[in-house]
């Protein structure tokens, strides 16, 4: 390998192989214009599979920190990230595995009904009861600065899971249901559309000023008979919020 790499504690998913190379370019581990170890490398350092080593690269080149070519490597080519949150979700397991990389600051806990544009957001019945769990996510630790609030909705017969949620803020709420209760994910409804942060109290723990625009994205969790047992409505202030999607032509 060009530079030898600590070994990572964290679980060889691809966020956390990405966390760990990002933090070797940003510490100046890998210079700017230096080669990043061959996938086959990465491969062994990490005890992974070649396409786990591929999604933590893509990652690093969605930061701007690398570029890639064909029969020459991963070339350093930033020493800091990109600004803004850019996610790369393209599957159930992907979101699963971002739960690790932005960590969920409880703000509060609630029961709550659905009505209105709520009940019309989440996709329910008018009077739907909800446990309401509010957070704000964060990049990397507790101190870190706050890239969206979430409205979490799950079923009340859940509510136990509230200390759950609060002792493990890297774990989804979704995955957390599904250790617990056995409920599984099969399919993610998902829309997103502009909005504007007219709430007070959201605008001032986002550190944006009231009615400032963003991004709202609605989630809805279905398990495989269809059945919605969680939501999500989460805000993202316009400058800290960016999609990216990786398309394949199908044969």
């Amino acid at each position: 390998m060009n530079a030898t790499l600590e070994p990572t504690a964290q679980k060889p998913n691809f966020t956390n192989i990405a966390r760990h190379l990002s933090d070797a370019i940003t510490s100046g581990h890998f210079a700017v214009g230096e080669l990043l170890p061959t996938e086959l490398e990465l491969c062994k350092h990490y005890a992974t599979s070649r396409h786990t080593i591929r999604a933590a690269l893509a990652e690093l080149t969605q930061l701007g920190l690398v570029s890639r070519k064909k029969n020459v490597g991963t070339r350093v080519i930033a020493a800091k990230p990109r600004s803004g949150f850019r996610p790369s979700l393209a599957s159930v397991d992907d979101l699963v595995q971002f739960g690790a990389e932005h960590l969920r600051a409880v703000q509060k806990i609630e029961e709550t009904v659905a009505v209105g544009l709520l009940a019309e957001e989440l996709g329910c019945q008018e009077g739907t009861p909800w446990l309401r769990i509010s957070s704000l996510r964060l990049v990397g630790d507790a101190q870190g600065s706050p890239i969206g609030w979430t409205d979490v909705y799950v079923d009340p017969e859940y509510k136990e899971i509230g200390e759950l949620v609060r002792e493990t803020p890297d774990v989804l709420i979704s995955a957390l249901i599904e250790t617990r209760y056995g409920r599984q994910i099969a399919q993610i409804h998902q829309d997103i559309r502009a909005f504007s942060i007219e709430d007070g109290a959201m605008a001032k723990a986002l550190g944006v000023a009231a009615g400032a625009a963003a991004l709202k994205i609605v989630r809805r969790y279905l398990d495989e008979a269809g059945e919605l047992f969680e939501a999500s409505i989460t805000v993202h202030p316009a400058d800290r919020f960016s999609v990216s999607m990786r398309l394949q032509r199908s044969h």
